[in-house]
């Protein structure tokens, strides 16, 4: 069962009347859509906040979906931020600033949820996604360039726009990075109990996001060799990441 999206127009969030994750990692149907969902709502299976396709048991139970602690997944991490916050942050005044923030990660959700990603992590005004896991995504990385491309078109008018007052002269938009291969995935936390990515790829795909200026998106050869129409023509800067001792080959899909 999938309503998985390839190239084409993805499927509407928060349509699923069963958990996709728990379909696709245990073939298990956990209703989170419709009557049938009532019973499982009163012990506290609802759509999870990563990704409304899912549940809580996907977020919270890793152990009890996958039988063990962590898992090794092809998967593809796509990290986001925005550009010029800090300076943004000294000139307005805090409400404000939190409206701009909630706009961005709305905007970015969407975005990740339209392609079957989920939200992982959410750090202020930058936030962390995963593709291919829970849902299971055969095109996880031509998924990712689609949820970034989108959250350019979502974010770059609106946050120009808020920003034109109190930064004059200035630029505010998003930066984008992603890279693709192996993650571990599991719980890797005494105190918390959902789950996330960690490996070499996901601090590949951070430094990437910390290299793109606004309005950009840093696709790593990995992801590009797996979305080769979607990088196609698209611009090679080699850059030097910290932590990362030979260059590294980026495109650049997106430049304003």
């Amino acid at each position: 069962m999938t309503t998985e999206s390839t190239y084409g127009e993805p499927a509407r969030q928060g349509s699923a009347r069963i958990c996709r994750g728990c379909w696709d990692q245990m073939h298990m149907p956990i209703p989170i859509g419709g009557p049938l969902a009532l019973p499982f709502r009163a012990f506290g299976i609802t759509r999870s906040k990563m990704n409304p396709d899912i549940c809580t048991i996907c977020e919270r139970s890793f152990q009890y979906v996958k039988k063990q602690r962590q898992i090794t997944v092809d998967a593809t991490i796509l990290f986001a931020d925005i550009r010029g916050f800090t300076d943004l942050s000294e000139r307005i005044e805090a409400v404000q600033l939190s409206e701009i923030v909630s706009l961005f990660q709305d905007r970015c959700a969407q975005a990740i949820w339209a392609h079957d990603g989920i939200v992982n992590k959410q750090m202020g005004d930058g936030l962390m996604a995963i593709f291919n896991f829970p849902i299971v995504s055969k095109d996880h990385a031509a998924a990712a360039i689609l949820a970034a491309q989108e959250i350019q078109r979502n974010c770059a008018a609106t946050l120009r726009g808020l920003a034109l007052e109190a930064l004059p002269g200035r630029t505010l938009g998003v930066g984008v990075g992603v890279h693709s291969g192996e993650v571990q995935i599991g719980e890797f936390s005494s105190f918390r109990s959902d789950f996330t990515a960690i490996g070499g790829v996901v601090n590949q795909a951070a430094r990437l996001e910390s290299q793109a200026a606004a309005g950009e998106i840093l696709v790593s050869a990995e992801t590009a060799a797996k979305a080769p129409d979607l990088a196609a023509g698209a611009e090679t800067r080699m850059l030097a990441l910290k932590g990362i001792e030979q260059p590294v080959r980026a495109r650049v899909l997106v430049k304003h």
